[in-house]
């Protein structure tokens, strides 16, 4: 029999890596990505303070794409990056969630670049 790698548990060990190496703080807060089969949330959160300052995903009702495909993911970028700069929020550390940038994660990042958010 065939012992296939657990994907998630792989996934949730690059996460863990990575977070070791970043953290937000409330000048530079984190922009975090979820990534399911479905949907993709995007988070921007103060790791000093434990608070999150804004979110998106592609279950809100202003977004009307389908939820897993690159254009809900540019669209969730855009909304995240127009709630942070209501609330102040310019430079931000991007948080891949332990994926591959590539896809939809890309999508989603090269969408709030565009509304705005530098990282």
């Amino acid at each position: 029999m065939v012992q296939r790698p657990d994907r998630k548990k792989a996934r949730i060990k690059r996460h863990v890596r990575l977070r070791g190496k970043i953290s937000g703080t409330p000048a530079c807060p984190r922009l975090c990505v979820f990534r399911s089969t479905k949907n993709i949330y995007a988070q921007i959160i103060d790791d000093v303070n434990g608070v999150t300052l804004a979110q998106a995903s592609s279950l809100d009702k202003s977004i009307e794409c389908n939820g897993g495909n690159k254009e809900a993911a540019r669209a969730v970028g855009k909304l995240v990056a127009e709630r942070a700069k209501e609330k102040n929020i310019t430079d931000v550390v991007f948080d891949r969630g332990g994926n591959i940038y590539h896809g939809r994660v890309q999508e989603l990042a090269e969408g709030a670049r565009e509304g705005g958010l530098n990282f």
